[in-house]
């Protein structure tokens, strides 16, 4: 009989060592180690030696087919996804704890289920009683979904095999499932790549799609080894603040469709609505004429959106000042603040910065340099923004505004609600065109901007005198205001 070889195994990137430390020298976590049996980790079929086979070889020229899809009922799911699940593909959806993932699937397996197709929903979390009171909280509990509560991958791909070849199988969760090859407990990195590895086997035999719902660490990442990442064909994010009624389906991957596209849900007492029209959700609670708040028209995918971001520029007590910053890069914030400091005569050295994206997006284009830019010098002079305005465009490290991509799509979805007025790189006002509706203010560099807001406030405790609409004021280039 061979002897065991142990091993220790990072539980959150999937490294091996062949002695426990304190650290994993791959992803940088402390005590993730756990040891784990290494040759059970290869199941005795598989390490037999047998002799390879010929295959044919083909050219990249030829006739191809789009894959067919299975359409979820639920318009926002399908955007994210590229028009719904393709056969014999496996999706990965990760999310915080209680952030709707199960709320989502079990909405969309019963659209799927009323429409025809053979849908199973295995849980490995909850028991039967459990997934039938939210299904019954939802309404839909008259829904033809087939439910079991199972753990072991052998006996769910056994079961699964007989009669008709399911369209969807829900796996809630993959770090639950554990498989008889391989000698671990049931969540970890070995469990959960042999436990994936067989469920995409049959998937890609079969033809049956399959999500995977998978755990975060406490970063947002997917919990388990990154080779399943690799695995499956998509993964998708839920994201969302406990706090917002706002959830975005993100996908990170996908082979079949765009990687860009996000999918918009409000919680409801009813579960998940979808959200047709995330720029007048993101805007119905707008602080109109409140210093220190810009709208912000991106793009997401190919969905323009409109946002509102804020900022609050107050004085430091403390040596070092803050710079808190939700729903933004923080490294995209202090570039702009440097910017400002450095090429505009704003001194933001004395003062906390505080900026927020409003209603839980996430923002992730560098198009919303400019509306953060006059955010914050808003807040600072105390200067109230046009608020029939909204502002786009990259800042680069010399001031100068430079342009971004689809600036047609993000002037016609600020005219569509009611804006009338757009401030843009001066570069992009060819490619915007004089059908827009609106009224242009291009500019070329930073400097422009920040005189301008400037003439419209002054600092707090100050009188409202106008500054020189053609000049850094003076109190930016002393380092008062």
């Amino acid at each position: 009989m061979a002897k065991n070889t142990l091993s220790f195994v990072c539980q959150n990137c999937g490294a091996a060592y062949n002695r426990w430390q304190g650290k994993c020298e791959s992803c940088g976590e402390w005590n993730t180690l756990a040891e784990e049996d290494a040759t059970g980790s290869i199941p005795v079929s598989i390490r037999s030696k047998r002799k390879g086979r010929t295959f044919a070889l083909e050219s990249l020229a030829g006739k191809t087919q789009d894959a067919p899809r299975l359409s979820s009922g639920m318009t926002e799911f399908d955007r994210v996804t590229g028009g719904g699940f393709v056969r014999g593909s496996v999706l990965l959806v990760g999310g915080d704890p209680g952030i709707g993932k199960s709320t989502l699937l079990t909405q969309a397996t019963s659209l799927m289920a009323r429409a025809g197709h053979r849908i199973v929903y295995i849980s490995g979390e909850e028991a039967i009683a459990q997934v039938r009171l939210r299904a019954e909280r939802l309404g839909l509990s008259d829904a033809p979904v087939q439910l079991a509560a199972e753990t072991s991958v052998e006996d769910i791909v056994s079961t699964l095999s007989e009669g008709a070849v399911p369209r969807l199988i829900v796996i809630d969760s993959i770090q639950t499932m554990w498989t008889d090859t391989v000698e671990s407990a049931p969540g970890t990195v070995t469990q959960v790549r042999a436990s994936a590895q067989a469920l995409i086997r049959f998937a890609k035999k079969t033809g049956a799609a399959i999500i995977l719902v998978g755990h975060v660490t406490k970063d947002g990442q997917i919990a388990g080894p990154r080779v399943v990442e690799h695995m499956v064909d998509a993964v998708l994010s839920f994201e969302g603040e406990g706090s917002q009624q706002f959830r975005i389906l993100r996908a990170v991957k996908n082979r079949f469709g765009p990687t860009d596209e996000i999918g918009v849900f409000e919680m409801t007492g009813l579960g998940l609505r979808e959200v047709t029209n995330p720029s007048e959700l993101f805007l119905s609670e707008r602080d109109l004429g409140t210093p220190g708040t810009a709208v912000f028209a991106g793009i997401e995918g190919t969905r323009p959106l409109l946002v509102e971001l804020q900022a609050l520029v107050a004085p430091t007590s403390l040596g070092t000042p803050r710079r808190a910053v939700v729903g933004w890069d923080p490294s995209r914030l202090s570039m702009v603040l440097a910017v400002l400091e450095a090429h505009c005569g704003v001194k933001l050295s004395g003062h906390d910065v505080y900026l927020n994206v409003a209603g839980g997006l996430r923002i992730h284009e560098p198009a919303a340099d400019l509306a953060a830019a006059a955010a914050l010098v808003s807040s600072l002079v105390n200067a109230q923004l046009p608020t029939d305005a909204v502002y786009f465009g990259e800042i680069s490290l010399s001031g100068v505004v430079r342009p971004v991509a689809q600036t047609p799509a993000r002037l016609k979805e600020a005219a569509k609600l009611g804006f009338q007025r757009a401030v843009l790189p001066e570069s992009a006002r060819g490619e915007a065109g004089g059908d827009a509706g609106l009224t242009l203010n291009a500019i070329n560099s930073l400097t422009t901007l920040v005189a301008e807001i400037a003439a419209r406030g002054s600092r707090r405790g100050e009188s409202n005198a106008p500054a020189e609409k053609n000049a850094t004021p003076a109190r930016f280039r002393r380092g008062e205001g």
